[in-house]
């Protein structure tokens, strides 16, 4: 690969590999299925599917070819000059951090939801073991008189949570995104869509707020329904945490103007 940093090449062929394995590896093409989902993707941590390395390997997978190219397209074309500045051991350490950040956010937002549903059937007088019995026995299978007590909202965040699984780079993309931001603030750019060049400073905030009122209100913008907003959000509020703390502090040592 051209005009393509070390790091960020390594991370998108390990990106196709994984990618690859889905498809080769166990049953459907893609969904909840697949041999390489049960082991790489990240389950919600209740779930008896759920393997500590998940936290990890959740990033380096995807659920279609439009999902990883994009992904990867984003992270060539802002990984590039953010490792450039970095150099490949920070740009990892904030790539994956950024990934980290991303996924310990969305599984906090997925506890309020499913235990905000469990307490409500404690409450109820249910049974927490016969109840957590009832959702290992498969997704939709569920006690019909939890919705005496649970509206479908909560019923099917309840369920649907404990089902659940995640993959994508995304998290860490919205990281560099964010790092891109701030080392290149001048810097113009464009969606597809909108051939309209904007400034990064304005940009990637645009992006970030989209993504936070869609996290808010459940409405999509750009992205397919099932996108894990939270986790991008969450993304981008590490590396921000992260640029901030470097620029603040000794640990970074290219400081930038």
């Amino acid at each position: 690969m051209n005009n393509i940093t070390d790091t960020v090449k390594h991370l998108i062929i390990i990106n196709v590999i994984m990618f690859v394995g889905t498809l080769a590896i166990g049953g459907q093409a893609f969904g909840e299925n697949t041999l390489f989902y049960d082991w790489f993707a990240l389950h919600f941590p209740k779930n008896e599917a759920f393997q500590a390395w998940q936290i990890i390997t959740h990033m380096f997978m995807h659920g279609g070819f439009m999902h990883i190219f994009f992904n990867m397209f984003a992270l060539w074309m802002f990984g590039t000059a953010v490792e450039q500045r970095f150099g490949a051991k920070k740009f990892l350490f904030f790539y994956i951090s950024s990934g980290l950040g991303a996924a310990l956010c969305m599984l906090g937002y997925y506890y309020f939801r499913f235990y905000t549903g469990l307490s409500i059937l404690n409450e109820a007088g249910f049974d927490q073991i016969q109840t957590f019995e009832t959702l290992k026995s498969g997704y939709g299978v569920y006690d019909t008189r939890w919705s005496q007590f649970l509206n479908q909202d909560q019923l099917q965040n309840f369920v649907g949570v404990f089902h659940s699984t995640m993959v994508g780079a995304s998290g860490a993309i919205m990281g560099v995104l964010v790092a891109f931001g701030m080392l290149y603030p001048e810097s113009k750019l464009m969606l597809i869509f909108l051939p309209v060049p904007i400034k990064a400073k304005y940009f990637i905030p645009g992006i970030i707020a989209l993504d936070l009122i869609s996290a808010i209100t459940g409405q999509s913008f750009f992205s397919p329904s099932n996108t894990a907003y939270v986790a991008h959000v969450g993304g981008a509020l590490t590396g921000f945490l992260i640029m901030w703390y470097w620029k603040k502090t000794q640990f970074n040592k290219n400081r930038w103007d």
